[in-house]
């Protein structure tokens, strides 16, 4: 799997955009997507929901593409073992039980 940044060029690419072209089309300058395909700055939770349908991808596997990223970055910026991610895992069933009487999911 490749970052999220290279997701979005990746399906910026597939649809023949231009960064500039894209850029426009999402409310970003072409500077800003350069450094987000490249991973030195990241993409807006905030646009998420547009860049799903921009892409005509699913909502939540856009947002699962972008919280994966982020969370591995940050592991990896704390020298994590790869036990990490199996504790989270194992986290993040803990919360969905404990939120199955409420609900809703809050992470």
């Amino acid at each position: 799997m490749a970052s999220f940044g290279q997701f979005i060029k990746s399906e910026r690419e597939k649809r023949e955009w231009t960064q500039t072209e894209f850029g426009a089309k999402i409310g970003i300058n072409t500077s800003a997507i350069c450094r987000i395909e490249n991973g030195n700055q990241k993409f807006s939770k905030s646009k998420l929901k547009k860049l799903a349908d921009l892409f005509q991808i699913d909502n939540q596997s856009i947002t699962d593409l972008f919280f994966a990223d982020k969370f591995a970055r940050e592991a990896f910026k704390y020298k994590c073992s790869d036990s990490i991610f199996i504790v989270a895992e194992d986290t993040a069933n803990y919360i969905k039980s404990t939120n199955v009487k409420q609900g809703q999911l809050d992470l």
